[in-house]
């Protein structure tokens, strides 16, 4: 019997290694991206549909990012009428918020010099309200050429039709969604790191009632 394929033994087959292959341009990495909190403010995340569930998942962003060294930033909305970040986000990150009276982020010139300086292309979005500053946010870094992704039980609106329109705009025009969960385990990429034990716990972590 002949061989049809003769250059196919077992002795020519080349395996590579995983640390040669490429990371996938879609997955977030520790070194390109940041963490955005947008205006989780006294006065407005009382108002919000879910906020316990939002202000939990934001906090364990937080720490996941601390712990995995994500750069952080956040952002208040006219914090002189609105009041300041709430006490448990504000107690975990190191920088102050960048003040804002446009809805959008990128109105904020100081956050995006921020971001260039630091390297960063991906940005993960967190927040309120879903449907003005994160969905005008979201839009505008896209259209300065940054990759945008969103924590979707990390975002709220005072209205559930508000939200959910706001989510389908974003996803029509490229933003990727996604769930804390996932987004703590993409910035892990591996169970070996001496972070997993950290990042395990927060992942096992329930809402208490």
């Amino acid at each position: 019997m002949t061989n049809d394929c003769p250059n196919n033994s077992i002795m020519d087959v080349t395996y590579l290694s995983t640390h040669s292959l490429l990371p996938s341009r879609n997955l977030m990495q520790p070194d390109d991206t940041a963490l955005l909190i947008i205006d989780v403010q006294e006065r407005l995340i009382q108002a919000v549909d879910d906020q316990k569930q939002i202000v939990w998942n934001i906090r364990r962003l937080i720490d996941a990012a601390n712990v995995l060294c994500i750069e952080i930033a956040t952002t208040e909305q006219y914090p002189q009428r609105l009041g300041h970040t709430i006490e448990l986000i504000a107690t975990r990150t190191v920088n102050n918020p960048f003040p804002k009276l446009s809805f959008s982020c990128v109105g904020c010139v100081e956050l995006l010099q921020q971001f260039r300086k630091s390297g960063i292309k991906k940005v993960l979005l967190c927040g309120i309200e879903a449907h003005v500053c994160v969905l005008q946010t979201a839009l505008d870094l896209i259209s300065n050429d940054y990759q945008v992704f969103l924590a979707v039980d990390a975002i709220g609106s005072r209205r559930r039709i508000d939200l959910e329109f706001a989510l389908r705009r974003m996803e029509s025009v490229g933003v990727t969604l996604t769930t804390t969960e996932s987004v703590m385990f993409e910035w892990c990429h591996r169970a070996d790191r001496v972070e997993f034990k950290t990042i395990s716990n927060l992942v096992k972590e329930c809402l208490s009632d």
